[in-house]
C-alpha cells in the first residue's frame, strides 16, 4: 500500500502568528523521520492532548507538530525487518506530540523502537480506548504488584476516578482481583463507577484528613490528583501498602510527613508512562490484552469522534467534564 501525496492531520503551531491548531493537508515529508509508516485507524484524547491542542499547557517542545500522544493502525511501509506491511501496531507516549509528530493524522511515521505489535486479545480500537490512560493505570498496578501489593492488604483507592486513567484503573484493578474504592467529586457518576468494578464510591471528604497519620483504611491506591488528597491517602494506607502517583489534577504540591513511610512502611511509587523501558512496556501490554483486560471497555469509551470533533472534546476536558475515554476514529 502506498501513502498518498497528501493527507489530513490535526497540526499545532506556535510562531509569529500565535498558538493555534487545526486540520491541515500535509505530506509524509512534513513528518519526523522514522522507520515505520502506518495508516492510522484510531487515536485517543488524553488530558495532555487537550493541554497541547489549546496551548493551556507547555506540552510540545518544538513546532509545528501533529497532535495526539497515542496512535494505532496498520503498517504500510517499514525499513525495520521486525515490522512488515499489514502488521497491526500501536504506540503510546514515546515523545508523540511532544518532540515528534503524533497520532492525529491519517498517516503517521514512527520510530520502530517504540512501536508495539498489537497483542492478541486486543483490537486496534480497544488498544486506543486503553491508550496512554490504560497503560498508565496498568503500569501503576505492575509497580505496586512488584512491591508485594496483594488484595489481602485492603482495597485500592482510585482518585479522580471518572477520568480516563481513573476509569480504567477501577476496571483494571477490579479485573486483577482487588477491591476498589473510587473517589470522585461527581456523585452523579456513582453508578458508572460501580459498573466498572468499584465496590464503594467515596466523596473527596474521604481523603480530607490533615493528620500525618490516621486509621489505616486502604491497602494503597492510585492518585491522579496530588496535593492534600495524596497526603491524606498516604496517611490512611495500611502497613507496607503502596500508593502510586500519576497525576496532579488538583495540585503538584505534596505537604506530607515521613511518618507513613517510617512507621507503616508505606511506599510512594512514581508512574511516568511516556518513557517506559521497552521490556516493561511489552509486559504491560501483554497483561492489558489478557488477565488485566477490562471486560467493559465499550462502557469506558464514552465518546468517539473524528478530527473535526477534537476542539470540542478539548474544551470539555479542560472544563472538568471528562467522563471515561474519548477515541478518535481516523
Amino acid at each position: 500500500m502506498s501513502v498518498p501525496d497528501q493527507f489530513r492531520a490535526f497540526r499545532i503551531h506556535n510562531d509569529a502568528d500565535g498558538y493555534r491548531s487545526g486540520i491541515e493537508t500535509i505530506s509524509l515529508d512534513d513528518l519526523n523521520p522514522g522507520e515505520v509508516v502506518i495508516k492510522t485507524a484510531y487515536s485517543s484524547v488524553n488530558y495532555k492532548d487537550a493541554l497541547a491542542g489549546t496551548g493551556q499547557g507547555k506540552i510540545l517542545r518544538q513546532f509545528p507538530l501533529v497532535g495526539g500522544i497515542d496512535v494505532a493502525g496498520h503498517v504500510v511501509a517499514s525499513t525495520d525487518p521486525a515490522f512488515k506491511e499489514g502488521d497491526a501496531v500501536l504506540v503510546t507516549g514515546s515523545g508523540l506530540s511532544e518532540t515528534r509528530d503524533g497520532g492525529y493524522g491519517e498517516y503517521a511515521r514512527l520510530e520502530s523502537k517504540w512501536v508495539v505489535a498489537l497483542p492478541a486479545g486486543l483490537s486496534l480500537r480497544e488498544s486506543m480506548i486503553l491508550g496512554t490512560a490504560g497503560f498508565t493505570a496498568a503500569l501503576a498496578l505492575l509497580r505496586m504488584s512488584e512491591n508485594r501489593q496483594t488484595p489481602d492488604l485492603g482495597p485500592l483507592v482510585v482518585t479522580g476516578a471518572t477520568g480516563g486513567v481513573g476509569s480504567l484503573a477501577v476496571a483494571i484493578f477490579h479485573k486483577a482481583g482487588f477491591a476498589v474504592h473510587a473517589v470522585s467529586g461527581k456523585p452523579e457518576h456513582a453508578d458508572y463507577l460501580k459498573s466498572l468494578g468499584a465496590s464503594e464510591v467515596l466523596g473527596r471528604d474521604a481523603l480530607s484528613t490533615a493528620a500525618p497519620m490516621a486509621t489505616a483504611r486502604f491497602g494503597g491506591g492510585l492518585d491522579n490528583v496530588g496535593g492534600s488528597i495524596l497526603a491524606s491517602l498516604l496517611a490512611q494506607t495500611a502497613p507496607y501498602g503502596n500508593v502510586a502517583t500519576a497525576g496532579l489534577a488538583a495540585s503538584a504540591e505534596l505537604n506530607a510527613t515521613v511518618m507513613p513511610f517510617i512507621i507503616r512502611g508505606v511506599s510512594l511509587l512514581g508512574v511516568a508512562s511516556a518513557g517506559t523501558a521497552r521490556d516493561i512496556r511489552d509486559e504491560v501490554w501483554r497483561r492489558l490484552a489478557s488477565n488485566w483486560k477490562p471486560s467493559n471497555l465499550d462502557a469506558i469509551c464514552t465518546r468517539e469522534a473524528t478530527l473535526e470533533g477534537l476542539p470540542e472534546i478539548f474544551t470539555m476536558m479542560l472544563a472538568g467534564g471528562s467522563l471515561g475515554r474519548s477515541v478518535v476514529r481516523l
